[in-house]
């Protein structure tokens, strides 16, 4: 209850802020809140901070570094989010914030957490594993796209195609990228593209989209055709930011449509001119060797051996001796040094001993039957029986008579 202001307990700042930080974070050790992103700045370190807002508060949240693996896209100020976490006071500024362990586009969390299982139960069966990645085919003459074939991605990749190489054959799969049933289709193509070898390399890929739109593309049936494909399979769904399960299966990933294309046809004028670049490396370096070894064996006579030998040994067995010496030097100063904090440690400890005390003279007396150490002599009555420990042994007597208010 409250008292009068003069009766009120005074607390410390610290006391305060502890009381609410336990208040706080004990009331809500996992909570999920949904709001606009603010002040989106992440640090130097890896961590980000921002704010969520809403018409009528703001709420700081802090989401470290190891964190963030976890979440599929770039935050930006404005967009919607729902986080996951616990509130925390943070003492020395005075001030609360979320401690963020999850982060998703509002509405978006049931799919998110749907992919995140799935991509889980796939990783365990090794279908993402780097051990199982091909590399691609340096010079393709036939490649299997498959994609929608009104698609922008299908144009993107026949424009890079013809610029950097026309004399290469291309197969298009038709199929559709997005809605009900793309999936099996869509893994219907890559393995009809591998059974039948319709190209040395797949393309699998679509433009960007939304969330849902690139679902196929994370769909168990496409990501096990991918895996079980016998032909290099290069995935190319969305945007840079967009993350697919159809990305982590593949042999290769690329950032867009015309990325793909590009690694699988290098342009003519690039070959001659990296073949050209290597033959002039070859005769520079092949001159360059002959050259060195010219002048190698106009120096292997007995005086320049001996001299070399001595020249390249002498250095070495002089940094030895340095290096032989400081160490010597170094284990001497630290041993000294060691030995001296001993001795002050030893001297102190001996200091703050209860024996050392007692070889002074002086003793410590017990109540002998409640073991109670006396430092009055209230209390004490005539007939007491004392135990009285010396530096060396103990003495056991009766008191005769008391003098309380006796002073040295």
């Amino acid at each position: 209850m409250r008292g009068r202001p003069g009766e009120q307990k005074r607390y410390s700042v610290t006391e305060i802020t502890e009381l609410i930080k336990f208040t706080l974070e004990d009331g809500f050790p996992w909570i999920t809140v949904q709001g606009e992103i603010s002040n989106f700045r992440p640090s130097a370190s890896g961590h980000w901070y921002f704010s969520l807002k809403d018409m009528n508060a703001v709420l700081s949240v802090a989401m470290f570094r190891g964190r963030l693996e976890s979440v599929g896209f770039n935050p930006e100020d404005g967009m919607l989010v729902t986080a996951t976490g616990s509130i925390s006071v943070y003492a020395r500024r005075g001030n609360y914030q979320l401690i963020c362990e999850s982060l998703t586009r509002a509405g978006q969390g049931d799919i998110l957490a749907m992919l995140e299982q799935r991509k889980r139960a796939l990783a365990a069966e090794g279908l993402f594993d780097a051990s199982r990645k091909r590399p691609l085919p340096r010079l393709p003459s036939r490649i299997a796209v498959v994609t929608s074939p009104t698609g922008a991605a299908v144009r993107d990749i026949l424009r890079v195609l013809r610029r950097r190489n026309a004399g290469m054959d291309v197969v298009i799969i038709p199929t559709p990228v997005q809605g009900e049933g793309a999936d099996e289709k869509i893994a219907q193509a890559i393995e009809a593209a591998s059974r039948w070898k319709l190209g040395e390399v797949i393309i699998v890929g679509r433009g960007g989209g939304s969330l849902e739109d690139l679902l196929p593309f994370s769909s168990e049936i496409v990501v096990r055709a991918i895996a079980a494909s016998t032909v290099p399979v290069i995935s190319a769904v969305g945007h840079e930011t967009d993350v697919t399960l159809s990305d982590l299966a593949a042999d290769i990933r690329a950032p867009t449509p015309s990325a793909a294309a590009e690694m699988v046809a290098a342009s003519s004028a690039e070959l001659l001119a990296q073949v050209a670049g290597l033959q002039s490396f070859l005769q520079s370096a092949l001159l360059g060797r002959l050259e060195r070894i010219r002048l190698l064996l106009g120096q292997f006579t007995p005086e320049n051996l001996e001299r070399n030998i001595r020249l390249l040994l002498q250095p070495s067995l002089q940094r030895l001796d340095d290096a032989r010496e400081g160490i010597n030097i170094g284990f001497q100063g630290k041993l000294a040094d060691v030995r001296h904090r001993f001795e002050l440690a030893s001297r102190q400890i001996e200091s703050y001993s209860p024996l050392a005390v007692l070889q002074r003279g002086y003793a410590v007396v017990m109540e002998e039957k409640s073991r109670i150490v006396l430092l009055s002599a209230l209390g004490v009555k005539t007939g007491d029986g004392l135990d009285i420990r010396l530096a060396q042994g103990r003495v056991r007597a009766t008191v005769e008579e008391t003098h309380a208010d006796e002073k040295l």
